[in-house]
């Protein structure tokens, strides 16, 4: 019975090969991936340079966000109606929940649409 519940290390399995991944087949149906088209960041062109987007209200110096600045909160709001996000504003955290809260008032009392007309 001892002998059966301590195993050499030569009886125990070895794990499961490595099973390859399986060729691309795409819409010409050949093994290989399609070539990737020469972009500006491929080879040759030039590399793509994405400037750091720096916060509007924080540039100007503006404080204080107001639900009456319509104007103003129109620019951060997408055309089908949606808040812009942050990462594509470039507004910081700070002036971003500040922002969504005078887009919320003023949606409220009617200054701002809560959706795009169709």
């Amino acid at each position: 019975m001892a002998d059966e519940t301590n195993s050499t290390s030569s009886e125990q399995q070895a794990p499961p090969a490595h099973t390859p991944r399986p060729a691309y087949a795409g819409p010409g149906g050949g093994g290989a991936r399609p070539p990737r088209p020469a972009g500006p960041g491929g080879p040759g062109g030039r590399k793509f340079f994405r400037r750091k987007k720096v916060c509007k209200f924080c540039t100007e110096k503006i404080d204080a966000i107001s639900y009456r600045d319509v104007r103003l909160l129109q620019g951060f709001v997408a055309e089908r109606g949606k808040i812009v996000p942050r990462r594509l504003s470039g507004v910081c955290t700070r002036h971003q929940r500040r922002l969504s809260l005078a887009i919320k008032q003023s949606r409220n009392i009617a200054l701002l649409a809560f959706a795009a007309r169709f």
